[in-house]
Parts: C-alpha cells; structure tokens; sequence
C-alpha cells in the first residue's frame, strides 16, 4: 500500500501549473520534487511498481522534466540518484525559461526501509565520521557530476538533495567549487555534526557557549598547525567562499538546524572584533582536529565559507515534519533568508 506522501498528485505542489524561474518559491519547490522523486524511484524499485504501477515519474514530469539516468550504489544496488534533463514544450517558453536549468543531479536522503536502510545508516555514519569522500556512492555520484558539467558547462547544471542526498549534493558541490567550478546548489536538511547548541533557549548561555567553541577549536588548530599563517592565498575557505549553496533548514530539525548558529556566530565574532579566531575556527571541527592528531586527515564535510540561508519559520508538530522534504515546496511557507559571505 502506498504511503500518501508518496503519491505526487496528493501531496506534490500542484499549484505550480506555471514555473516562475526567477521565483525563489517555484525553483525551491521543483528542486525539492526532483529531489522527492529519486526517493520514491528507489520505493518504486523496493516494491517492484513498474509501469502505470510506478509513483515516482509524476514528480519530474508535472515539471517538463525527462529521467536521463538514474544513480544506482555497487553495493545494495540501491537508487540513490538521478539525473533530470528539462524539455519544456514550445508553449511553455517565456523570459523566465533562461533562468532554468538544463540539467538537475538530485541525491535522496535515507529511507528507513529494508533494501536500503542498511547502506543508507552505514553512509550515515560516515558523514559523522567525515569519511563520505572515501565512498563508492559518492565516487558514482561525483563522476556523474563531472559527466555533465563536461558536457553542457556549469551554468546549465544544479546539485540538489536532501539529508543522507544534501550532503552528497554538498561535497559534489564543495569538489568542484576547488576546481573554480560553481554549480548552483539546493541543499535541504543538511547534517551539521556538532553539539546541539542551537537548541539552548537562553541566548547569552548559546552565545557564551559558541564562543568558548571557536577559542578552543582555533587553539587547537593552532597547536596542531592546521592554521594558516593568516595568508589567504593558502586559506582553503577563501578558494570555495565564491560558491554559494542555497542551503535549507528548520530549526526544529537538530541534524540541520546548527548552520543558524554557525553563520550568525559569524557575524556576531566579527562585530566584537575577534573575527580571526572565529575565521580559523569556522573552517574546523573539534572531530576533524582530535582526528588530524590521531593521523587520520579529514575535512569536515559540513563546513562552508557561504551560503544563502533561508530557515523554515513555519511551525512543525514534530522531527519528522522538520525534517522531512514535503516542507519545502508548501505555499504557505514562512521563511527567513540570508545571504552569508565569507570574507
């Protein structure tokens, strides 16, 4: 039986008859469909609906969008990806046509059902670990990317994902922004491994608290001479803050909701005049440095120089409405963005 949520002509935005590309709402809410849809192919392949069976086409096509390719793991033979192509018919094609993509690489989140969930937690863990890098997914999943940037140009292509899928979509992202290659990003939920201070009520408790965090984490990346003597030319931030994701997340959400405080802290660090810690502090994580002094060199994942905020506002009854994907195309959507550049 299928779940409600997964059937697009219940829960999908039908109100988009007409993309608006140059409407934040519209490009947000497509990319979260495509993005819908890879977990639902992989749904349609558990439960083996093929044909007028299947549930997942809905979700691109309502858009003008063409399954080119779908990402498949070596390892549970599981779909993980896919790669859209958009062909609007000829009625659809107006001044905002210019500003779609041509293709979209979308990445779904973990699904907690036999025929993935093992795989999915096992590459759970190593976003925690910081190890996703080291992975044949993200292997498939960078090579694909590669693909078809050499084939229609950055411009034409987006990364989108959600949860396990926003972090994939993340480190393609980070991959080729270090070759000068900036693709745009929609980024929904995604983990921020650290201590859940975001959800502390008091503010001057939070901020205390995020200030002895950057003094520490900038004292040991010292100590372990993970600094940068201040040179930008060598700062690895300054060669991604050029690439800005367009990342989303719900404070309700404690696997996403972190990026508030890591970009607000920022800001409050450079405006009481300490803003070189915290400049050496934002691009380490006390996990990654204890694992640097262990031998064991990792970037953290979650760490980036920039990002185009936008918070969910809209009050959730629980986790999984915070955290799920269904949010980010809703009409009545309360958010708050904000533009953070890294300086």
């Amino acid at each position: 039986m299928a779940s409600e949520r997964e059937e697009f002509s219940i829960s999908g935005p039908l109100h988009l008859t007409v993309v608006d590309w140059k409407n934040a709402h519209h490009r947000r809410s497509v990319a979260a469909s495509l993005v819908q849809g890879v977990c639902i192919l992989e749904r349609d392949r558990q439960l083996k609906r093929q044909g007028s069976q299947a549930l997942a086409p809905p979700w691109w096509e309502f858009f003008h969008f063409q399954l080119i390719r779908q990402l498949v793991d070596d390892v549970d033979s599981s779909i993980f990806g896919a790669i859209y192509e958009f062909m609007p018919p000829e009625s659809h094609y107006h001044n905002s046509v210019d500003e779609s993509p041509r293709y979209v690489i979308a990445f779904r989140g973990t699904i907690t059902k036999p025929g993935s969930v093992s795989r999915d937690l096992e590459l759970d863990v190593c976003i925690i670990r910081n190890g996703l890098h080291e992975t044949s997914r993200f292997e498939t999943a960078i090579q694909a990317v590669r693909n078809v940037v050499a084939t229609v140009g950055k411009s034409n292509v987006w990364l989108a994902g959600h949860s396990l899928g926003a972090a994939m979509a993340l480190l393609a992202g980070k991959t080729m922004a270090k070759t000068g290659i900036f693709l745009q990003a929609f980024l929904f939920n995604s983990p921020f491994i650290s201590a859940p201070i975001e959800r502390i009520k008091d503010k001057r408790v939070k901020h205390g608290l995020r200030i002895a965090s950057s003094v520490i984490t900038a004292g040991l990346a010292l100590a372990t001479k993970k600094s940068y003597q201040n040179s930008r030319s060598a700062d690895p931030f300054a060669t991604l803050s050029a690439w800005v994701p367009f990342l989303f997340v719900n404070p309700g959400d404690h696997f996403c909701s972190e990026y508030i405080g890591y970009f607000e802290h920022r800001k409050k660090m450079d405006g009481i005049g300490i803003g070189a810690i915290e400049r050496l502090a934002t691009q380490n994580s006390l996990g990654g440095l204890l694992m640097s002094a262990m031998g064991r060199e990792s970037e953290p994942l979650h760490l980036i120089p920039s990002a185009n905020l936008i918070v969910n506002l809209t009050p959730c009854q629980d986790f999984r409405e915070a955290h799920g994907i269904h949010q980010w195309w809703r009409p009545d959507l309360q958010i708050k963005s904000k533009l953070y550049n890294y300086k």
